[in-house]
């Protein structure tokens, strides 16, 4: 089963390889999308693939990057779906 999730991460998340970190577990599990820095100071993710690895690169967002301190994540259903790469969007 294909899932399509986003997530809008807040906290120290921007500065901090974020984004590196982020595209580094989505091409572990073979998991297609974007993220991207937000203006709020946020981080926002689309990504695609099956379930049980959005599953656990949810996980692994709920905790982030070595560097990050994730406060809160709001992740949705989404109805996008994305085929290829992760990429690091500007």
């Amino acid at each position: 089963m294909i899932l399509n999730k986003s997530y809008t991460v807040k906290g120290r998340v921007q500065g901090v390889w974020f984004r590196h970190f982020t595209q580094k577990e989505a091409e572990k599990r073979s998991l297609s999308g974007f993220v991207m820095n937000q203006e709020d100071g946020s981080v926002y993710i689309e990504v695609s693939g099956e379930a049980k690895d959005v599953d656990l690169f949810s996980e692994w967002v709920n905790s982030g990057s070595p560097l990050s301190i994730v406060e809160e994540v709001i992740c949705k259903d989404i109805e996008n779906s994305h085929e290829g790469k992760f990429l690091i969007k500007s």
